[in-house]
């Protein structure tokens, strides 16, 4: 099975969708240094924001393709290519894939286990989930936006709106999910003291929110603001050397 998930066919359909993606970027690219040329902007400062964000582009990319390689094993390396490419982000393809491959029968995401049926129902899932977002934004984002835009003229202090307090608190609900379902795992209901299960995940887990806290330490209070283009990529890094170590 992993042969045809990294067949020809694959490699050509997955790479000329993302092919045109980077054309448009390329395209879009252009036209933003036309644009800033045509009101007056300083083609030297164009220059440097052109470098500087293609250098602070490089670091974090290592997140993706991190997710490209975990990914690869079960699904071959087109589809995860493809998914993170565009407009997939790792916690969401990783968490969906293995549900669906959870309700297809397969007792893990694995290419030893893998079906054509399978891997049909897992990437139909992980593509209709996520497209949501482009269809919402593209009917709703423009009265948003005006709305949005109203509230922070009448906003006088810097108290938080309630989209930044609501995205805060399901990221904590997101995260708190994870954790628990890696200590659900380690611990038996049999008794207090009672494990039968892996505590890596959990190690990882306190690795990685440590390093993460470090990164944003550094960023807010020492003013190192360049390292928040890093801190995802470094944090899941120390994660996956922890995990190796243990």
């Amino acid at each position: 099975m992993i042969a045809q998930l990294n067949s020809i066919s694959l490699y050509v359909i997955c790479g000329s969708i993302v092919a045109f993606v980077a054309a448009v970027c390329i395209v879009f690219m252009v036209r933003a240094y036309k644009a800033g040329i045509a009101i007056g902007m300083d083609p030297a400062k164009l220059k440097r924001t052109l470098t500087s964000s293609v250098t602070f582009s490089v670091l974090p990319s290592i997140g993706i393709l991190l997710g490209v390689i975990a990914l690869s094993g079960s699904l071959g390396t087109p589809w995860p290519w493809l998914r993170l490419s565009v407009i997939g982000a790792l916690h969401y393809e990783t968490q969906v894939a293995q549900a669906a491959a959870e309700q297809v029968g397969l007792h893990t995401l694995s290419a030893a286990e893998m079906t054509p049926q399978a891997f049909a129902t897992i990437a139909l899932l992980m593509s209709v989930c996520i497209m949501w977002g482009m269809i919402l934004s593209f009917f709703f984002n423009k009265g948003y936006l005006k709305k949005l835009g109203g509230q922070k003229k009448e906003k006088t202090d810097s108290k938080p709106g309630f989209g930044d307090m609501a995205m805060t608190a399901m990221f904590i609900g997101l995260v708190s999910t994870y954790i628990g379902s890696y200590i659900g795992g380690f611990v038996s209901g049999e008794g207090l003291f009672t494990f039968k299960g892996d505590l890596t995940p959990v190690i990882v887990a306190l690795v990685s929110g440590l390093f993460m806290s470090g990164f944003i330490y550094l960023a807010e209070k020492k003013n190192m603001v360049w390292l928040e283009s890093f801190s995802i990529a470094g944090s899941m890094l120390a994660g996956m050397i922890a995990a190796i170590l243990l």
